[in-house]
C-alpha cells in the first residue's frame, strides 16, 4: 500500500482517483477528474460526527463500522466499475480512517490501492501554492465585444500556451456572461480546476490569459494569481465599435429574451431608468444592434476606467475574426520591449520561492 505525496499521487501513480467522502464534500470541491465513491452518506457523515464530539471516539468508530459493514459488497462492486483494472488512487479529507478502512477493504478485494498520503487537504494546500507561482504571462485585453477570447483559441491552435479563466468558470464576464453556459461551479472546485489546469502549462514560456476583472461572474479569481495578471504585459485588441456591436448582436441574437432582459435589469442602475427602458423595448423589438448599442456605452466607460493606470500595447484591428487577429496580437507581443516582458515574472520571483 504505498502513500504517496501530492505531486506523485497526481503525476506517476496510477489508476482512476476514487474520492470517498461525503457527496456532499465531493460536490463542494474535487480533486479534477476524481470519482466519487462515498463511504458514509451526508447524514451518516454528521451522526458520526456529532457522536464524536457529543459522546466519546469509541462510540463514532462503532457507529462507522455499523454503516460500513452492509455496504462493503455494494463498494468493492462499485469500484470494479470505476476501475476494471483494479488499480485505484484513493483518498479522503485527511488521509485517516475513512480512506483506511476502504483501502482495507479494496486490497482485500485485490486492488492495487495507490494512497494520498495526506488526503484531499493536502491537494487543496498544492492549489494555493500553484496560484503564487511565478509565471510569464501575457494579458489579453480589449473592450467588450472584441472577441477576445476567441482569440485565445485561435492562440492555443497556433501552439501558444493559454489558459481559458472563462472556460473553466462557465461565464463570459458581463452581466450577459451566463446566457448559453452550464451552472458555474463552486468557488472551491473552480479554485481546483484552475490549478490543475496551470499546472499543465509550460513553465519556459508565456501564457496567454483574458483580461478579467478580480470576479468572474460569482467566482473570485485566487489573489495571488490575480496580483500577477495585473503585473504582466496587457495587449489590447483595438476593434471599431460598429466591429464590436455586429459581433455581440450575433452572439446575443442566439439567447433568449427573457435571459437577455434579466442581464440588462442585473445593470439598470448602472444603466439609469432611460437606457434600461430603451434596451427592453429593443429586445422586445428583436433589435440586437440597438440593445448592444445602449449597454456598450456602459461597458465600455467601465473598461476604460480600468485600463486608465496599466501600461498596455494597443492592437489596431479593423475587424473580429478570430485568426486575423491572433496574428497581430502574436506580432505585438514580439515586439514587447524586454521590460514589459519579464515584468511580471520578475515581480512574482522577488517575493515567491521557485515549486
Amino acid at each position: 500500500m504505498p502513500r504517496h505525496p501530492i505531486a506523485d499521487f497526481l503525476n506517476t501513480a496510477a489508476g482512476p482517483i476514487l474520492d470517498v467522502r461525503a457527496p456532499a464534500e465531493y460536490a463542494q470541491g474535487h480533486i479534477p477528474g476524481a470519482l466519487s465513491l462515498p463511504l458514509f452518506t451526508d447524514a451518516e457523515r454528521a451522526l458520526i460526527g456529532t457522536t464524536y464530539k457529543q459522546v466519546n471516539p469509541d462510540k463514532a468508530v462503532l457507529l462507522g463500522l455499523d454503516f460500513f459493514g452492509p455496504k462493503m459488497r455494494a463498494m468493492v462492486e462499485q469500484a470494479k466499475k470505476l476501475a476494471p483494472g483494479q488499480e485505484v488512487r484513493l483518498h479522503c479529507w485527511r488521509g485517516g480512517m475513512r480512506s483506511g478502512a476502504v483501502l482495507w477493504l479494496l486490497e482485500l478485494a485485490g486492488f492495487h490501492v495507490n494512497l494520498l498520503d495526506k488526503g484531499y487537504k493536502d491537494y487543496r494546500r498544492w492549489a494555493l501554492a500553484e496560484f503564487a507561482r511565478p509565471r510569464q504571462l501575457r494579458v489579453l485585453g480589449g473592450y467588450t465585444g472584441s472577441g477576445k477570447t476567441a482569440v485565445l483559441h485561435a492562440l492555443a491552435r497556433r501552439g501558444e500556451p493559454v489558459l481559458d479563466l472563462e472556460g473553466l468558470a462557465n461565464h463570459l464576464g458581463s452581466s450577459f456572461g451566463s446566457l448559453g453556459q452550464p451552472p458555474q461551479p463552486t468557488q472551491e472546485q473552480f479554485e481546483n480546476d484552475l490549478a490543475a489546469a496551470l499546472a499543465k502549462l509550460p513553465n519556459d514560456r508565456p501564457i496567454w490569459v483574458e483580461d478579467e476583472s478580480r470576479t468572474i461572474g460569482g467566482l473570485g479569481i485566487p489573489a495571488a494569481f490575480f496580483e500577477q495578471m495585473r503585473a504582466a504585459p496587457l495587449v489590447v485588441l483595438d476593434v471599431p465599435p460598429a466591429a464590436r456591436v455586429q459581433y455581440l448582436a450575433g452572439s446575443y441574437g442566439r439567447q433568449d429574451a427573457a435571459g437577455l432582459a434579466a442581464a440588462v435589469l442585473r445593470i439598470s442602475k448602472r444603466l439609469g431608468g432611460l437606457v434600461t427602458k430603451e434596451a427592453l423595448g429593443a429586445i422586445a423589438d428583436g433589435d440586437m444592434p440597438r440593445m448592444v448599442e445602449l449597454v456598450l456605452a456602459y461597458y465600455d466607460k467601465t473598461y476604460g476606467y480600468g485600463l486608465a493606470d496599466r501600461p498596455a500595447v494597443l492592437v489596431p484591428t479593423t475587424g473580429t475574426d478570430p485568426i486575423a487577429n491572433a496574428a497581430l496580437v502574436l506580432a505585438a507581443a514580439n515586439e514587447l520591449p524586454t521590460s514589459l516582458k519579464n515584468a511580471s515574472h520578475d515581480s512574482e520571483a522577488a517575493g515567491s520561492p521557485a515549486h
